[in-house]
Formats: structure tokens, sequence, C-alpha cells
């Protein structure tokens, strides 16, 4: 159903304002000819008439008395005259002022009724502004409304995306931690299997290089063994040689015998401290250390010290510990002390290859 329009102030005040100034036109109008039909009035006539009449046989003194009544006469008349238009004047007047007040009571009433209808107007203004302003606001209201539900809407889907891309973040962490762990696993196994290959290896390797430290001990014990008994011999002969012989023969054989004995005793220590050597795995083919050792009369190593490192610590700590796993010399023993002194303190050099067995 249609809402009928409420009609504004200015609509409701029209026709009645239309109807008061016809009404208005119609009463001037009805004066203007009223005062145009009026007849004009005759001249006042005196009222009392005196007619004069000359009697020459009346006397002066009659005469001035007629003509002094006749004046008197006239002069009423003349007052009567004047009082009539002064009255019909008056009543002119009348007529005038009451068309002035007239029109002035229409002229308030039209301020009057401009007054309303402006007021009228100014309401209805104020009316619509108010309307308006209603309208605005709630337009704004519906803006904000709007705006509102706008953004839940965007961050409803920005939270729909942001859980979306976590699950996706979650399903292919899950998915790489269990190909990692595949892999680990694979990797694991192959690592172990490489190990135990290595192991296995290792252990044949060690099985086997026992095999070899086996036999070469065997063979150099027989060696030394050998070279033992050979310089023993060698000694008793030169000493026999020394008892025998002539003291310059006894010294040549003395000096000859002493460098035998001392290129006796370094093999003897190298084969002494190869005995007790323990291979370091950096050790290399090539390598060399000076080792600074002091000794005792009886033998007795006193001393081990680096003098010039292969540029490998483990291969020089295993060829100090070789050095003092020999303790003593028993050989060493009954040496003159000439030929001991240059045992007291030497340099001897190592490789891996004089240690190794």
């Amino acid at each position: 159903m249609q809402q009928q329009r409420e009609p504004s102030a200015s609509e409701s005040y029209f026709w009645p304002s239309v109807w008061a100034i016809a009404l208005h036109v119609l009463v001037f109008g009805m004066l203007f000819v009223s005062f145009a039909m009026t007849p004009d009035l005759p001249p006042a006539k005196p009222i009392v008439q005196a007619t004069l009449y000359q009697l020459k046989s009346k006397s002066q003194a009659t005469t001035q008395t007629n003509q002094k009544i006749a004046g008197e006469a006239q002069k009423s008349a003349a007052r009567q005259t004047e009082v009539e238009q002064m009255e019909q004047k008056k009543v002119e007047q009348e007529a005038v002022k009451a068309a002035a007040e007239q029109k002035k009571e229409e002229a308030a009433q039209k301020a009057e009724e401009a007054k309303k209808a402006d007021e009228a107007k100014k309401a209805d203004e104020a009316k619509k502004a108010d309307e308006a302003k209603k309208a605005e606001k709630a337009a704004e209201a519906k803006k904000a409304e709007e705006k509102q539900l706008a953004d839940i809407a965007k961050k409803k889907a920005e939270d729909e995306a942001k859980k979306a891309a976590e699950e996706e973040a979650k399903k292919k962490a899950a998915e790489d931690a269990k190909k990692k762990i595949v892999e680990d696993a694979k990797k694991k196994a192959a690592e172990d299997a490489k190990k135990k290959a290595e192991a296995d290896e290792a252990k044949k390797k060690i099985a086997d290089d026992a095999k070899k430290k086996a036999a070469a001990d065997a063979t150099k014990k027989k060696a030394q063994e050998a070279a033992r008994k050979s310089a023993e011999e060698k000694k008793a002969q030169a000493l026999a040689d020394l008892l025998s012989d002539t003291p310059q023969r006894q010294q040549a054989l003395a000096d000859e015998q002493g460098d035998q004995v001392a290129g006796s005793f370094d093999d003897l220590i190298r084969a002494r401290a190869a005995e007790g050597w323990t291979r370091p795995p950096s050790a290399r083919k090539g390598m060399k250390v000076v080792l600074q050792i002091g000794m005792l009369p009886d033998g007795t190593v006193a001393s081990v010290g680096v003098a010039s490192s292969s540029g490998d610590g483990s291969f020089d700590s295993s060829a100090v510990a070789a050095v003092k796993n020999i303790g003593r010399l028993t050989e060493m023993q009954g040496m003159k002390p000439s030929d001991f002194a240059p045992y007291r303190s030497f340099k001897m050099t190592f490789t891996p290859e004089d240690l190794a067995p």
C-alpha cells in the first residue's frame, strides 16, 4: 500500500491565503464603486430666507435693521452650510481612515500570513533537512554496516585461506618428514652395511696384520738372535785379538770393533723399539722423526724427546713411546766408557718403515 504524502505547511496555507486576498480585493472594489457612485451634494442653502422689500416709505433705520437681519440670516445659512460640509468631510475622513485601517489590518494579516507561511516553509525545510540528515545518517549507518560485513567476510576468507595454507603446510611437512624418515632409514641401512663391510674388512686386515706381524716378529727375533750371537762372537774374537797382538794392532782392532759395536747397538735400539711400537692410523710412508735419546751406562733409557718432528703428532708420540718401552738394553752393560760415551745423549731418526714389523 502506497503511503500518502503529508501536505507541507506552505501547501496547507496556500488556499486560505488565496481566498483572503480575493475577499480583500472584493471589499476594496466595492468601496471604490460606492465612492464613485456617491452623487454630488447641492450647495447648502440658507434655511432662513429673507425677502427684502424696499419700502420707500420705510425709514433708513428700518432698512438697516432689515439689512442686518438679512446679513445675520446669511451668516447663519453660511454657518449651517459649513457645519454640513464639515460633517460631510468628517464622514469622508472617517471612511478613508476606516479604509486605511482596513488596509492596515489586511497588510498586517498578509504579513502575519506571510510570516506563518515563511515559518511553515522554514519548518518544512527544517523537516526536510532533518529527514535528509536522518536519511544520510541511515545511509552512512548502512554503508558502515555493509563495510563491517565486508570486513568480516574478508577476515573470514583470509582466516580460511590461512587455515588452508597451514593445513597444506602441515600436510607437506608430514609428507616431507615421512619421506625424510624413509630416506634416513635407507641411508642408515646403507651406512650400517658400509660400516659392517668396513668392520669386516678391518677385522680381516687386523687378522692378516697379526699373522704378518707374528711371522715378522719370529723372523726378526731370529735375525736379532743371530745378530746378537754374531756380535758376541765378534766381540770375543776382537778381545782375543787384542790380547794376542801388538799394542798398535790392538788399538786398530779396538777402533774397528767400536765402530761395529756402535752400528750393532743402533740396529738393536731400532729393533727393540719396533717390538713395542703401535702404528697410529695417520702414519704414512715417507714420514721421518728425529728423537733425542739419553741413556745410562747400564743400558737404561733415561729420556726420549722429539728433536725434529715429522709433522704428524701421533706418529711422533708413537715413536717416543716405542723407544721408552725398551726400558733397558742389557747388551750395553760392560761397555768401555769410551764406547758408551756416544750413547749418553744422541739422536736417532725413525720412519714408519723402521718401526714396522
